[in-house]
């Protein structure tokens, strides 16, 4: 029999408020622990939770940007259960009445563009951690992540692969990023994924038995993680075993899941409203004071980018990847408006960089304002493209303008006919069997005689010219 996967995706974004979702203590991450705590999220006899403005400001954000309908009325409810690092003994969650519901978001997958079902998106304050002595057998607790606001954003049952997971994870972390209100950065946990997942028979459409699985923390563990599971649950429904309903983890060592507790369901945990914090009302006017502030979102400006700038798909789904590129790439296009140099420049030499010294490009030693320097020297013949790969590195290293490495080094492109012809004639009585197997028709050879003249001028000869004076050369 043929299996086919559901999966759901439970996504948890920390919010980049200033403070927490109930009380002032700072939201900053790394500080030592229990150092940003306060009798409130501490969980102290007589304290009262006074809800952030902002948390919910920054929830309609997302909501509106994920089509989602939002509720005139919303209120918190308490999450019962024990652990150690939940000094309430519940979390402050969202149940019955959460802040929004069906919304949806599309995605790009090898079929075209799939529409993924957004099933709610409510808020939450986040637990504390605990810090596992690997010498003794203790446990240490660090509150400072307890009440820091999270949203939660439950999808629908829509996806049907480990690739189209990983692709709507990427896509809700883009608009997150570009909405400003998380960082999205899965290895600090301020974007963390629960995936509910289970098979059933191809073609039919009721669910088979879940498990839930946790401790992915990037897109490939992600992926890999369902991938496991899914030949994990179709060897146990081939040999006629069933399905435990249960919470699974995934261990990126073994690159395996094993499993963590039998599953909770809802009334595991005894929700009801908290008596401590008063309903929320939303109006219109609230609604649309907060539309009226969403920036250009991501499949918007990919839109514009091709439209506006001629770029392919391709191209701008790179360059719309982030909110600061986009705005890199057209700062440099205003100062040279030839997009698709600009782009190939950026996409190349500059993300290359980027990568492989792991920075963001807000931290680019290379400003649009000198990139569009290089580009220009480029254009105007100043300097050849394979030299300006060359200043292009020193750029990165230095942080340096293009024009002044130019003159430091003296890297202007040699345009002296009589120099060029001077470098010609050195190369072909270098190579003269090279010469005579051109003449007798072997013309590929072309390419190793400009490979020769550039080497002898370190790159600086034009290229144009030195093809031309060859092909005139080498036919007398």
């Amino acid at each position: 029999m043929t299996y086919e996967p559901v999966i759901g995706l439970e996504v948890h974004a920390q919010l980049l408020t200033k403070s927490k979702i109930f009380c002032g203590c700072s939201t900053t991450f790394g500080a030592s622990p229990n150092s940003h705590t306060c009798p409130v999220c501490l969980a102290m006899p007589g304290v009262l939770p006074v809800l952030n403005r902002n948390v919910v400001e920054f929830t309609l954000r997302m909501a509106l940007a994920t089509h989602c309908r939002i509720a005139p009325y919303s209120q918190f409810a308490r999450k019962n259960y024990f652990y150690p690092d939940l000094p309430k003994g519940y979390q402050i969650s969202q149940y019955e009445f959460p802040l929004a519901r069906d919304g949806w978001l599309d995605i790009n997958t090898d079929e075209g563009t799939k529409r993924i079902r957004i099933h709610r998106i409510h808020m939450e304050e986040d637990a504390g951690k605990l810090v596992h002595d690997e010498l003794q057998p203790v446990s240490y607790v660090d509150f400072n992540r307890t009440g820091v606001p999270l949203i939660e954003i439950v999808s629908e049952p829509d996806i049907t692969s480990p690739e189209e997971a990983a692709n709507y994870l990427r896509a809700l972390r883009e608009i997150l990023r570009y909405l400003e209100i998380c960082d999205g950065n899965m290895e600090e946990g301020s974007l963390r994924c629960d995936a509910n997942i289970s098979l059933r028979p191809a073609g039919t459409h009721s669910l088979g038995v879940k498990t839930e699985l946790k401790n992915m923390n990037s897109f490939k563990n992600v992926q890999k993680a369902l991938e496991f599971e899914i030949r994990r649950q179709r060897a146990l429904l081939e040999r006629g075993e069933p399905v435990v309903q249960e919470t699974r983890l995934w261990d990126a060592a073994r690159n395996i899941t094993i499993t963590m507790r039998g599953k909770e369901e809802a009334h595991d945990y005894r929700y009801f409203p908290d008596p401590d914090l008063v309903p929320i009302e939303i109006d219109d006017a609230w609604i649309e004071s907060v539309r009226s502030r969403l920036p250009e979102l991501p499949d918007a400006k990919r839109e514009r980018f091709m439209r506006e700038y001629g770029l392919p798909p391709h191209d701008s789904d790179v360059l719309t990847s982030s909110k600061s590129l986009a705005a890199y790439f057209e700062s440099v296009v205003r100062g040279f408006p030839q997009p698709k140099v600009a782009a190939n420049w950026i996409m190349s030499e500059l993300l290359r960089e980027l990568k492989r010294d792991e920075r963001e490009v807000e931290e680019c030693p290379v400003s649009p304002e000198n990139l569009v320097g290089l580009l220009k020297l480029i254009d105007s013949g100043v300097v050849s493209g394979k030299i300006a790969k060359t200043i292009f590195e020193e750029m990165y290293s230095t942080g340096g303008k293009a024009e002044a490495i130019v003159e430091e080094k003296g890297l202007r492109q040699v345009k002296d006919e009589d120099a060029i012809e001077s470098i010609v004639d050195e190369v072909l009585l270098e190579n003269t069997a090279e010469v005579a197997q051109y003449r007798g028709g072997k013309e590929k050879l072309l390419g190793f005689f400009v490979g020769q003249v550039m080497k002898k001028s370190r790159g600086k000869a034009n290229p144009q010219m030195v093809n031309e004076i060859l092909r005139r050369k080498l036919q007398e």
